[in-house]
């Protein structure tokens, strides 16, 4: 029968208490804790990660940053090339049992005459820490590299009392175009280059190897935002020039404008193929073409950063 049930909760409730609500028991707990923190001043905010990376940016200099993990170089050939040119290994491997030819006897005396920590593993152990290269039982480690910060480029050329002479790099993604463009700059008296954080090359060991040593000599600076760094070079004074096939001037015709050629310049390389991104040669206060006897030849990113740099060289010799 209706209301007879004897199940628990069958029976309508009549108590006249309150039960707990805005008003209840718990008034205390919702009751204002203060003015919410301005969006900068809360840790975790987006906000506040944007103000910070803009007030490490500012600082004089700024902080340097390190690549992610070491490299490795391996293979008896790379170690010892990598051994002359002064890439800065620190610490050479060597399989147990490998066989004592005229390159590991040369990478251990390079290695004793540079003070560089040498140690005999087991070949299944250098195999796993150099992800199963083709190591021929020598590998050398080089630590992740520290990248300075693209003001300190312009800090370089002051304390040298020289106009600064930049190179900024777009889309460059082969390290070997990377080392060879940091060899020239340093073999031309550029002040160092620039490369974005991002879907770029960087500082590898096939960088290193192929820069012959030139990255120990020469700061190599990451940005964020390549198009903002370049028009903060722009806002200190140096006017920025794109290499491009179709430019507006030649690179006779920038040599010949002695006032563009000797003063502060920044000289931007794209990808070979692509060139330069469309906001990057927007960007530019001009861009450059290398005058080519054959319209159908082409030159890749690393030799035309070397003539372009040669040339510009010459005119502030």
């Amino acid at each position: 029968m209706p209301g007879n049930s004897q199940r628990k909760g069958s029976v309508r409730k009549t108590s006249k208490k309150p039960t707990a609500g805005s008003g209840g028991r718990v008034k205390r707990g919702l009751e204002g804790r203060g003015p919410t923190p301005p969006a900068k001043e809360r840790e975790y905010h987006k906000a506040h990660k944007v103000d910070q990376a803009k007030k490490r940016s500012a600082s004089k200099g700024g902080p340097r940053r390190k690549g992610t993990d070491a490299e490795w170089i391996a293979g008896r050939n790379s170690v010892v090339e990598a051994l002359r040119e002064g890439v800065p290994i620190t610490g050479l491997y060597v399989a147990e049992g490998a066989d004592r030819d005229s390159r590991l006897r040369e990478a251990f005396r390079l290695a004793q005459d540079k003070g560089i920590a040498l140690m005999e593993i087991s070949k299944g152990e250098l195999d796993r820490l150099t992800d199963r290269a083709v190591h021929q039982g020598l590998a050398a480690r080089i630590p992740p590299y520290e990248y300075a910060h693209p003001e300190d480029l312009l800090d370089l050329a002051d304390q040298n009392a020289e106009k600064p002479l930049i190179v900024v790099l777009d889309q460059i993604t082969d390290p070997r175009n990377l080392g060879a463009i940091i060899r020239s700059a340093a073999g031309f008296g550029a002040h160092g280059v620039v490369i974005p954080e991002r879907r770029a090359a960087g500082m590898t060991a096939s960088a290193w190897k192929t820069s012959a040593g030139a990255a120990a000599r020469l700061p190599v600076a990451q940005t964020v935002n390549l198009v903002r760094q370049l028009k903060a070079y722009q806002d200190e004074g140096c006017r920025v020039v794109g290499l491009a096939a179709d430019g507006d001037l030649t690179l006779n015709e920038l040599v010949a404008d002695t006032e563009l050629s000797r003063g502060p310049l920044v000289v931007v390389v794209g990808a070979e193929g692509d060139g330069l991104s469309r906001l990057v040669s927007e960007t530019c206060d001009h861009l450059v073409s290398i005058p080519m006897a054959n319209t159908l030849e082409s030159l890749n990113a690393g030799v035309a950063a070397s003539v372009c740099l040669y040339a510009v060289s010459q005119a502030r010799a």
